[in-house]
């Protein structure tokens, strides 16, 4: 069974919308034996399931270390927020569908008049976990589109929260605050939030506007006034090579290459950005 739940918060009330849907599967025989194979994160981090694009980026993101770094087990309930082309869902809901929760927070579709890609990103993410629901399980859907839709869930109800090099888009909107606000509420005490983020000294270009960097002062700040306690810093994603004051800002290097066949060799040998890796917590009342 695949269950996507689509929830939303408006200004007056919650509404939770939910989205179920429901997949036959084969009945496996009495005599069969449970596979295994995908239990681990090293394992589903170089699974098949995974397209050999995705899997070259292991390289850059360090995704064993990482989630182990943010001590992600497969009991637990975890949101991760704007999964965008799943790289990481491709990991996490597999190996949370048997004794946790995956949770996706998506754009919220019902919202009007957002760019084209946000519908077509959570359609492709719908129509991905239905197809493959033997990986993806019970995996859920929210809708999060700050600051509109802000609503994660009941407060103090999921033991980790992730979100990887989003942040910059959220203080470009002004709005940083009151989403690590919203990641704060909907932890449980003694929660932790996984932050993974574009690093460089500050966060614009020198022709002006956002470069996708920020500096670890600032994300560190945002989660403070939000309630948080740094709790450990890792440079599992450092990049040295990055000198973080590229013409296109993060989106001059891979994965997006914007400046396409321009100086390219010279940007696939950089590599992806230099990222900061936080783990912080909701320390108890």
């Amino acid at each position: 069974m695949l269950d996507i739940r689509i929830l939303k918060r408006t200004a007056k009330a919650f509404f939770v919308s939910t989205l179920v849907i429901f997949l036959s599967a084969c009945e496996q025989s009495e005599d069969s034996t449970p596979d295994t194979s995908l239990s681990s994160i090293a394992v589903l981090a170089e699974a098949e399931h995974r397209s050999e694009k995705n899997r070259a980026r292991n390289s850059y993101r360090h995704p064993e270390q990482t989630l182990n770094f943010f001590d992600i087990k497969p009991t637990q309930r975890v949101i991760e927020i704007s999964p965008g082309g799943l790289w990481y869902s491709e990991i996490l809901a597999p190996f949370l569908k048997d004794q946790g929760r995956y949770v996706a927070a998506g754009y919220d579709v019902d919202l009007a008049d957002q760019p084209s890609y946000r519908y077509r990103l959570t359609q492709a993410m719908i129509d991905r976990f239905e197809k493959q629901a033997d990986l993806f399980g019970k995996a859920e859907i929210i809708g999060f589109s700050p600051p509109q839709s802000m609503y994660l869930g009941e407060d103090n109800s999921v033991d980790r929260v992730l979100t990887f090099r989003n942040t910059h888009g959220w203080v470009r909107g002004g709005v940083a605050v009151q989403v690590y606000q919203a990641f704060y509420d909907v932890l449980k005490p003694g929660g932790v939030l996984g932050v993974v983020q574009h690093r460089g000294p500050s966060s614009t270009l020198a022709s002006g506007g956002m470069s996708g960097y920020l500096t670890e002062a600032v994300v560190i700040d945002i989660a403070e006034q939000a309630g948080f306690v740094l709790e450990a810093r890792s440079d599992i994603n450092a990049n040295t090579n990055d000198t973080a004051d590229h013409p296109q800002g993060v989106w001059t290097l891979p994965p997006t290459l914007r400046q396409k066949e321009l100086d390219k060799e010279k940007y696939l040998a950089i590599g992806e950005s230099d990222r900061m890796t936080l783990r912080f917590k909701k320390i108890a009342p």
